[in-house]
């Protein structure tokens, strides 16, 4: 690795780009995985379908006469319906592949009801969430070394040397004899407040923000030693309403594919890992002030 590159990894604006990417992959990944295609014919990908709806907000499904059916990305062609819907569309793939097709030959199936992409919302919350792992990284950095030195622009090069062996724990540092003799280098202390803490609890509330978009199960508030049922399940609305528009919209594309090309082609919300637990998911607490178990269905089929 040459020493430019070497030097570009070291920076805050490399550091503050692959915050953003991890948090923009993992964001992505859960909500490509959300949604299970059941009775798809093997020409057409879940995988590549999902991501087309995340990124582009629609995908056009079609038959293909030498392939077989396809879930492509679409641009609109030609004039719209009363319903606002495209009667002409063209289906498109990164190898040059294109096909004109018509309302009467293709279905369109979109990602939500406003017909829009995930990949908005999702870019804002990795930026959100991004922003506060640099943020509580560096506050959590300044209390290892709240300093800042002064020195004249000869000592410059030697003062970062030294730094880099405090900041990388060395157990013996080594300074030139003499290297102060002139009173030139000051060190002043930052004094910098320790809030990784409180940080830390909002990029959480963040992630659970953005956890009951992509209709995740979470709890966004702090835990407490009992939660009243009622609590339970209001915490969950989001949750539950923000599956709908999108499984909604698959699952009318489903009908309109299945009634056209005579398939059964189903489209679910994947079980949550809550659904599936047969024990105890929370703690209630019923009218006689006695705890309990409680457990709530939160599938939509």
């Amino acid at each position: 690795m040459g020493k430019k590159r070497k030097a570009y990894l070291e920076t805050a604006q490399y550091q503050n780009y692959i915050a953003f990417q991890q948090y923009y992959q993992r964001l992505t990944e859960l909500s490509m995985s959300m949604f299970e295609w059941v009775n798809l014919p093997e020409t057409v990908d879940p995988r590549f379908l999902e991501l087309t709806l995340f990124r582009n907000g629609s995908a056009v499904f079609f038959v293909d006469e030498g392939i077989g059916p396809l879930a492509l990305p679409c641009a609109a062609n030609g004039k719209l319906n009363v319903y606002n819907i495209p009667m002409l569309r063209r289906a498109y793939a990164s190898n040059g592949y294109n096909n004109t097709l018509t309302y009467k030959n293709s279905v369109i199936i979109y990602n939500n009801y406003l017909h829009t992409n995930s990949l908005t919302d999702v870019e804002v919350f990795s930026r959100r969430l991004a922003d506060l792992d640099r943020a509580i990284e560096v506050n959590a950095n300044a209390q290892k070394t709240p300093i800042l030195i002064e020195c004249s622009e000869d000592q410059k090069l030697s003062m970062e040397n030294l730094y880099k062996q405090y900041d990388g724990n060395s157990p013996v540092i080594f300074g030139v004899k003499g290297m102060d003799e002139k009173g030139s280098i000051k060190v002043m202390t930052t004094g910098a407040p320790y809030v990784a803490d409180r940080l830390y609890t909002l990029k959480t509330q963040i992630w659970n923000e953005a956890l009951t978009y992509l209709g995740i199960s979470n709890v966004s508030f702090a835990k407490k030693e009992r939660l009243v049922s009622d609590e339970v399940i209001r915490s969950q609305g989001g949750t539950i309403a923000s599956r709908y528009s999108r499984l909604e919209s698959r699952r009318q594309a489903c009908k309109q594919i299945n009634d056209m090309f005579g398939l059964n082609i189903e489209c679910n919300y994947r079980q949550d890992y809550r659904e599936a637990d047969d024990e105890i998911m929370f703690t209630g607490q019923t009218g006689d002030g006695s705890a309990d178990t409680l457990a709530i269905d939160l599938r939509t089929n």
